[in-house]
C-alpha cells in the first residue's frame, strides 16, 4: 500500500509536468495563467514527495559509511531536505559539532566553520551570511540540521538516489588532516574549570574529572568530585599515594562515579560511599603514545584529553630549568617517567620554539590545563612543546558518557578493572563471565577493554549456563573492529531475555594485533589492588574457544567483561 501511494504521488508529479511541457500550445498557454500546479509546488508536490519518502525505510550514506533510519531518527522535511540529528555529526562527519544555549550550532572541520541558529534561514559561513535550505530545528527533544546544507559549506558532496531512499555525501576536500593549525577549547567555551589539587597526590583524578567535564561543554556544565573518586574507587590508597589512569577508568566504567562535588567537596579527607553516580560513562579511548594527529582529532571532536608527564615542578610558585615562567612554557627532555597528569585543551602548531627555557629543533606546543589552581601559568594553563619527552605517551579521551537512565542494571566483577592481562601467548582468546539474573531483564549490552589498536571482537551469550559445556550454545549478539585501547560497550543487534534467577554468560573473543595477553583482567598486583575481591565472580577462558578452564585454575584473577539489562 505504501509502495502504491508513492507511485500515485511520482506519477502526479511527473504527469502535471508533462502537462506543462506538452499539453498547452503556445496561443493557448498566452491566453490562461500558468497551471496552478506550479505554484503550489512547494504547498502541495513537495509534503507528498516527503511524506511518501518517510513513510519508507531511510538511509543516509556519508563517507561510505551507512545510517539507517532505523537507527537514527532521519527525515525528510517538507522543502526536501534531508534533516540528521545532530547527535551523529561528531563521528559521521568527523568533525567538531557542539550546541550552544539551546539554539546555536557550531560544525568545525579543517579550517571551515559553520555557524547555524535555531529557526533561521541562514547560516554563519567562515563569517559570512549564507542562505540555506533548511534551518537548524528541534523535533521531539532532538535537534537537526541539514545534510545538504552542511555539505555545502565543509567541502562534501551530496546526492539523493529517490529510488533507493537515499542520501549520500562524502569528503571532497583532500585534505590530510581535519583540525585547524590552532585551536583553543577556552575559545569555544569547551575547557572544564581549572582547580587546584592542594599539597595531594590527587592530579590523576583532577585530570581525569576534567577531561571528562570538558567531554560534556558547553551543552552541560558541570563540577564533578575528585574526592569520591580517590577514596571510594576500590583501590587501597590514600590521597597521598598518587594514581594513574586506569584508576580513573575503572572508577567511571564500573559506575562508582562521577558524583557532583555539591555532594562530596574536596580535601576534608573523607567521602560518602552511598552516592551513585550522575552519569554513565560506557566509552574511554586510549591514544596511542605520540600520535599527535589523533591527540588533535581528540581534543577538536570530544573535548580535553587527559594525559602524563614528567614534571620537574614542586608547585605553582618553583622554579626549574624546563619551565619558563615568562610565557608559561614547558619542556622536559630526558628519561625521567611521567609522574603528574594534566589535561590537553589545545594546541598551536606554530607556538615559537624560543618560547621554551631549552633548545629545540622546531616549532608547536599543546595547550594544558593543571589542577595547580589559577595562580600558576596562564590562569592554571601552560604550553607543553611537542618535543617533551613524555607529552602524548599516555592519552585518554572520554567518548561516550550518558545519562543514567541508559541501562538499568551492570553485572560486573572487576572493580580495579584494567590493572594486568590474560592469553595464550598469541593474538585471540575467548573469556566468559558468568552471572545471575535479578529479575525479568533484557540483556542489551557489554562493557570490556581492547587492550591494543585494531581490536576485532565477537561477544556472545548463553543462555541456562550451567558449566563450561553450557558455553557450545553461544548466541551471537554483536562483533565489530576497535580502533583504539580503550574500555567500551558495545550494545547487542538483539536483546536476550533472561527470567529471574537464571545463570547467563557473556562471551568475548578478543583478537589483538601484536598482543600475546589479549585479555584485560583484575588481579592482586600491588599494595594499592590488595583488596580485589576474586570470590564474586565467575570466569572461564579457551584458546580456541571449545575447550575452557575456570581462571581460577590459571590465575587468581577476574576477567574484565561487564553486563548491562533493562528490566522488562
Amino acid at each position: 500500500m505504501r509502495d502504491s501511494k508513492r507511485y500515485i504521488v511520482i506519477l502526479l508529479v511527473l504527469g502535471a509536468a508533462l502537462f506543462l511541457k506538452f499539453g498547452v500550445s503556445a496561443k493557448r498557454f498566452e491566453e490562461i495563467a500558468v497551471f496552478r500546479g506550479a505554484q503550489l509546488a512547494e504547498e502541495l508536490w513537495n509534503p507528498l514527495i516527503a511524506a511518501s519518502v518517510n513513510e519508507r525505510p531511510l538511509s543516509v550514506v556519508i563517507d561510505n559509511r551507512e545510517y539507517t533510519s532505523g537507527d537514527y531518527p532521519f527525515y525528510m522535511d517538507e522543502k526536501l531536505s534531508i534533516m540528521v540529528p545532530v547527535g551523529i555529526l561528531r563521528d559521521a562527519l568527523n568533525c567538531s559539532a557542539h550546541v550552544y544555549g539551546g539554539e546555536q550550532l557550531l560544525v568545525e572541520k579543517h579550517s571551515g566553520r559553520v555557524e547555524f541558529m535555531l529557526n533561521e534561514e541562514t547560516a554563519e559561513v567562515d563569517g559570512e551570511r549564507k542562505s540555506i535550505v533548511s534551518p537548524f530545528t528541534q523535533k521531539d527533544e532532538v535537534y537537526y540540521v541539514s545534510l545538504k546544507d552542511l555539505s555545502d559549506y565543509l567541502d562534501y558532496s551530496y546526492s539523493w538516489n529517490m529510488e533507493e531512499n537515499q542520501a549520500s555525501a562524502s569528503d571532497t576536500s583532500g585534505k590530510a588532516t581535519i583540525v585547524p593549525a590552532k585551536y583553543d577549547l577556552r575559545e569555544k567555551g569547551r575547557a572544564a574549570a581549572v582547580r587546584n589539587q592542594g599539597i595531594f597526590g590527587t592530579c590523576w583524578a583532577f585530570a581525569a574529572l576534567g577531561a571528562l567535564e570538558s567531554s560534556l561543554l558547553p551543552e552541560e556544565r558541570v563540577l564533578y568530585s575528585p574526592d569520591h573518586m580517590t577514596l571510594a574507587n576500590g583501590f587501597q590508597l590514600t590521597q597521598y599515594d598518587g594514581g594513574e589512569y586506569t584508576m580513573g577508568m575503572a572508577y567511571l566504567a564500573a559506575w562508582k562515579g562521577p558524583v557532583y562535588e555539591a555532594d562530596d567537596p574536596y580535601g576534608d579527607n573523607r567521602t560518602d560511599e552511598s552516592l551513585t553516580a550522575v552519569k554513565h560513562v560506557q566509552e574511554m579511548q586510549v591514544i596511542d603514545g605520540k600520535d599527535y594527529e589523533k591527540i588533535r582529532e581528540a581534543v577538536f571532536k570530544y573535548g580535553g584529553v587527559q594525559t602524563s608527564i614528567y614534571n620537574a615542578l614542586r608547585s605553582s610558585v618553583s622554579e626549574s630549568p624546563y619551565y619558563n615562567s615568562n610565557t608559561n612554557a614547558y619542556c622536559y627532555i630526558g628519561t625521567e617517567k611521567p609522574n603528574h597528569d594534566v589535561v590537553i585543551i589545545g594546541w598551536d602548531d606554530n607556538y615559537p620554539k624560543e618560547n621554551f627555557s631549552v633548545d629545540l629543533e622546531g616549532d608547536g606546543a599543546f595547550v594544558c590545563q593543571n589542577s595547580w589552581g589559577d595562580g600558576f601559568g596562564d590562569n592554571g594553563v601552560f604550553y607543553i612543546s611537542y618535543y617533551d619527552t613524555n607529552i602524548g605517551t599516555h592519552n585518554i579521551v572520554y567518548t561516550r558518557v550518558e545519562a543514567t537512565d541508559n541501562y538499568d542494571n551492570i553485572y560486573q566483577s572487576d572493580l580495579c578493572g584494567w590493572v594486568g592481562q590474560i592469553g595464550y601467548n598469541k593474538d585471540s582468546i575467548y573469556g566468559a563471565n558468568v552471572y545471575t539474573a535479578a529479575g525479568d531483564e533484557e540483556l542489551v549490552a557489554a562493557g570490556f577493554y581492547a587492550t591494543g589498536k585494531d581490536s576485532q571482537f565477537e561477544l556472545y551469550v548463553v543462555r541456562n549456563f550451567e558449566d563450561e559445556t553450557s558455553l557450545e550454545r553461544r548466541i551471537p549478539v554483536a562483533s565489530g573492529k576497535l580502533n583504539h585501547a580503550g574500555y567500551y560497550t558495545v550494545d547487542f543487534d538483539r536483546a536476550i531475555a533472561l527470567e529471574p534467577g537464571e545463570r547467563y554468560a557473556v562471551v568475548l573473543h578478543m583478537i589483538t594485533p601484536g598482543s600475546v595477553h589479549p585479555m584485560a583482567i583484575e588481579y592482586v598486583a600491588d599494595e594499592m589492588t590488595a583488596g580485589v575481591i576474586l570470590d564474586d565472580g565467575e570466569s572461564y577462558i579457551s584458546s580456541s574457544g571449545y575447550s575452557w578452564e575456570n581462571v581460577e585454575n590459571v590465575e587468581k584473577c577476574n576477567l574484565c567483561i561487564k553486563a548491562f539489562s533493562r528490566n522488562q
